[in-house]
């Protein structure tokens, strides 16, 4: 199963749904199972184009250097059994023992680094990095590193306001607009804040980039009542908000999980509930989260009672 189930009422409801993260919660998460993997992935995806995956606008270095220097020593601390950081004078060394490499860098040396400090930070997490700028108004994005996004694009959104990039999003402007300038605004450092958002997919795969919809497209064709709970994957991206405190930027993280909806609804209160959000989300949202397509057999399988689970004797 996976971690979160962000269902909270038997409705649709637009909401932020932002909280304060635990002292127990870690701002990166180490999906262990899948770091490899997805690593590797993100790797392959830059080595092809690297420019759709990555992008940083000039003079953003010292909000690149902040995000590496504010998130190892946190990696380091919360997860010791994956990375390690050590620190002497200027230079530092970063070992991943999940892919058995070392690096070795002084903060803020353009040269001690293979690649600009975000595109380096990025591969060595499950995370998509987003940066924006929190001293200048609007709160432009400035930098990303983005190789699993749902159906958008760095060059689609970097330099634009906040408010800008979440416009395609039908009613968020009048109804979470100001609420989201605000908390954004009233970042505290040391303070991370956390969401999750979810969506429903017809595919697994994680890069859910813009020109790669005719790719899967043929998958929204003929799902039934009877495979739609296969056939059919819930998506989930644990977000997180950060403020660096030197340069006033604002980390955005987004871990992304997936995995069929079957197997996030064997507990009967769960496909019932799963059922009532899908049931009331309004027409115009269905249509922007492409769920329109395979609502109704998906429904239909929500709404049937589940087949009880064989009990191995």
């Amino acid at each position: 199963m996976l971690p979160y189930f962000p269902f909270e009422q038997d409705s649709y409801v637009m909401t932020l749904g932002v909280r304060a993260l635990r002292p127990d919660e870690f701002l990166i998460e180490v999906d262990e199972p899948h770091y490899r993997d997805e690593v590797a992935l993100k790797a392959s995806m830059l080595a092809t184009n690297p420019r759709a995956r990555f992008q940083a606008w000039p003079g953003t270095e010292p909000h690149q250097w902040e995000t590496v220097t504010e998130l190892l020593p946190l990696m380091a601390r919360q997860h010791p059994r994956h990375f390690a950081l050590d620190v002497e004078g200027e230079r530092w060394r970063w070992r991943n023992h999940l892919l058995g490499t070392e690096t070795h860098f002084t903060p803020g040396e353009a040269d001690s680094l293979p690649l600009a400090p975000l595109d380096w930070l990025g591969r060595q997490v499950q995370e998509d990095l987003l940066v924006m700028d929190g001293t200048r108004e609007g709160l432009p994005m400035v930098a990303g590193h983005l190789c699993f996004p749902s159906m958008w694009s760095l060059d689609e959104k970097m330099g634009r306001s906040m408010l800008d990039i979440h416009a395609p999003v039908p009613g968020f402007g009048p109804k979470l607009g100001t609420s989201t300038v605000r908390l954004m605004e009233g970042l505290k450092p040391g303070r991370t804040v956390t969401r999750v958002n979810w969506a429903i997919t017809v595919t697994n795969r994680l890069d859910l980039e813009p020109w790669t919809l005719p790719e899967w497209r043929h998958l929204f064709d003929g799902i039934t009542a009877r495979d739609a709970g296969e056939r059919c994957f819930l998506r989930l991206e644990r977000q997180t908000l950060s403020l660096m405190p030197r340069t006033g930027a604002i980390l955005f993280t987004i871990h992304t999980y997936r995995a069929p909806v079957a197997t996030e609804v064997e507990d009967p209160a769960r496909r019932r509930r799963l059922a009532a959000v899908l049931r009331s989300v309004p027409p115009e949202t269905s249509a922007y989260k492409r769920l329109t397509p395979f609502l109704e057999p998906l429904l239909a399988y929500l709404e049937t009672e589940a087949p009880p689970r064989a009990v191995n004797s």
